[in-house]
């Protein structure tokens, strides 16, 4: 293999887009710097729109609405050492996200595409688009052996690689100090739109209200740009009339704020409980999961795949989904036993070294050393 640093090509959103993959993108791209490469972003954007504040090296944009945008950026990654492809059905053109298929046509370098959604239930079209992504790339990394069964269960895999490598996160173990009468908190936070299932632990504090001190429930972050855009904040409204109607305003709290990675980890670490009450069975991947995990904190979440296989050894509790009294059992239980409490917060201690950004990155960088190889043998 040559002895010079791998040069990267991302496609990916990017800020100051706020959604997950841009978050994924920055954190991932920032550690591979950390870990001697060259790293570089193509941004994928719905619409002309604002300039990139990443800090990854720009080398272009790939617009949904301009075709013309698509031939710019293979020649972009082609001229990278590898190229990773960040995938999601809805941030590129077309049906489905089909846009991404003439991006992958088009490469020569050698290719790896992150699946961050892989769905249970997709539809005939998904199956397509996705059978066509794996079979356009070199390796497909997904996050969990949940996602890797699933895949090779309803796709065509062929010849392509694949590998599971764990959602990153940065590592921030905190430590709760606090006199007995401070309230404890549970915490939910993200960006906010319908499926969060935010309603159900609302329902679950009318249980919780008994408690001495009494909890208090943190539902931090911002509507999603896209549901803004849409439906305003009519599902937050729905959750602080909830609330009321349920009679438990003193009990929920709601922050609307965007929050910087120290302030984000600053609320993670006071709190006493994450909760993920997703109404979704299909999720595969959660970034607000491992980075609970990756700060040593107690989760209650609902048992999609993602929780069921990272809680497993005790970090959590999973309960049904849209069960609020269920919520409310596994709440009271992490809030009210302090030796169970305890033990889950030392297993997520555990499991927190795997999932930093820079073992992570590590495994990527192992993954593009390989393919480098294979690609410089000659035929």
């Amino acid at each position: 293999m040559r002895d010079t640093k791998i040069s990267y090509g991302f496609l990916s959103s990017a800020p100051p887009t706020r959604c997950g993959l841009a978050t994924f993108t920055a954190a991932l791209g920032a550690t591979l710097e950390d870990l001697g490469a060259d790293v570089s972003l193509v941004r994928v954007l719905d619409a002309p729109g604002e300039a990139s504040t990443s800090k990854l090296r720009s080398i272009g944009e790939l617009v949904a609405t301009d075709p013309s945008s698509i031939a710019r950026t293979i020649t972009a990654l082609n001229r990278c050492d590898v190229a990773i492809i960040q995938h999601e059905y809805g941030i590129y053109g077309g049906r489905d996200g089909d846009d991404i298929v003439k991006v992958l046509d088009g490469l020569f370098v050698p290719s790896i595409a992150i699946l961050h959604t892989v769905l249970q239930r997709p539809t005939p079209h998904q199956v397509e688009v996705l059978n066509a992504v794996i079979a356009g790339v070199d390796v497909a990394v997904v996050m969990t052996e949940a996602a890797a069964t699933t895949l090779s269960r309803l796709h065509e895999v062929g010849t392509t690689a694949v590998e599971v490598i764990p959602h990153g996160a940065t590592v921030s173990v905190g430590v709760i100090t606090r006199t007995p009468n401070d309230r404890p908190t549970i915490l939910t936070w993200g960006l906010i739109g319908p499926g969060k299932g935010i309603e159900w632990v609302i329902d679950a504090m009318v249980h919780l209200g008994d408690l001495v001190p009494a909890p208090q429930y943190v539902i931090a972050g911002q509507t999603h740009p896209k549901v803004l855009a849409l439906d305003g904040d009519t599902y937050r409204n729905s959750l602080m009339r909830r609330a009321a109607t349920n009679h438990v305003n003193h009990l929920v709290k709601f922050d609307n704020s965007y929050r910087d990675l120290a302030s984000l980890n600053r609320l993670i670490s006071r709190a006493d409980v994450v909760v993920l009450p997703y109404d979704s069975k299909d999720q595969a991947t959660s970034g607000v999961l491992v980075d609970a995990i990756a700060a040593g904190r107690p989760v209650v979440a609902t048992n999609f795949p993602h929780a069921e296989e990272l809680l497993a050894s005790g970090a959590g509790i999973t309960v049904p989904h849209r069960d609020s009294v269920a919520l409310a059992i596994a709440l009271r239980r992490v809030l009210s036993e302090p030796t169970l409490a305890a033990a889950m917060a030392d297993e997520a201690r555990v499991l927190a070294g795997e999932l930093s950004w820079r073992a992570v990155a590590a495994q990527f960088q192992g993954v593009a050393r390989r393919l480098i190889t294979y690609a410089d043998v000659p035929a």
